[in-house]
């Protein structure tokens, strides 16, 4: 099984569970600063191959976080394109 298949048999439900209103919401989440600026640091260090090994499961962490997260948003948007609704 692809890895793509693999995903869809865990995110078309939930995304499916979304309503419109949930999810607009989550489409327009984002981070908050704090958490953006550490993002952002880690992975300078990251590209700059100077990542502790706590720094790089941290970072790690919320590069799962974010796939995550944007995986469930594409499927908002999906819900939310007008085709969508005719179904």
């Amino acid at each position: 099984m692809t890895d793509m298949k693999t995903l869809d048999m865990i995110f078309e439900p939930l995304g499916q569970m979304l309503t419109p209103a949930v999810a607009r919401k989550f489409v327009a989440w984002r981070l908050d600063a704090k958490t953006q600026s550490r993002i952002d640091k880690l992975a300078r260090k990251c590209n700059e191959g100077q990542l502790t090994d706590d720094e790089r499961r941290e970072y790690e962490s919320f590069v799962r976080a974010i796939d995550f997260v944007s995986i469930l948003q594409a499927k908002a948007r999906q819900l939310l394109k007008p085709s969508a609704a005719v179904k």
